[in-house]
């Protein structure tokens, strides 16, 4: 856990529980995309009001961990950091830990890659960015 400088509290919804009345697989990876938003937000990336077509970045590849159920009402946050900047793409490291006692409940690492949407291309790493992750996370500009 202590990787991770930043975390994002989520609430656990009934909705997102499966027939076995625990978190559904799959809402762990829209856990995680939570987590990613709010971390762009926070770094200033990003904002509440932009088009999601403007944040110019797109999922690549997901490698996901479970390690325990999570239930309804567990109080939960989803831990997120830039591990690898490329030249396009980088690595993301997350993990969703239970927020009272830090217990970590699955973990995964997923490829982003910088992309316009006008042009259907993927793009350079804005400078910006690579300034705002490293500062940061710490790692090399």
């Amino acid at each position: 856990m202590s990787d991770f400088r930043f975390y994002h509290p989520v609430e656990v919804r009934y909705g997102d529980l499966d027939p076995q009345g625990h978190v559904n697989n799959a809402r762990h990876l829209t856990y995680f995309e939570q987590g990613r938003v709010a971390y762009m937000i926070e770094l200033g990336l990003f904002t509440k009001d932009q088009s999601f077509m403007e944040i110019g970045i797109i999922l690549a590849d997901v490698h996901l961990t479970y390690l325990e159920p999570i239930y309804f009402g567990r109080n939960i946050k989803v831990g997120v950091r830039v591990a690898r900047l490329g030249n396009k793409s980088m690595t993301w490291k997350q993990n969703i830990v239970d927020a009272d006692t830090g217990r970590e409940l699955s973990k995964g690492e997923v490829v982003i890659v910088t992309y316009d949407y006008k042009t259907g291309k993927t793009i350079s790493i804005p400078q910006e960015w690579r300034k705002k992750f490293s500062q940061f996370e710490g790692l090399p500009f």
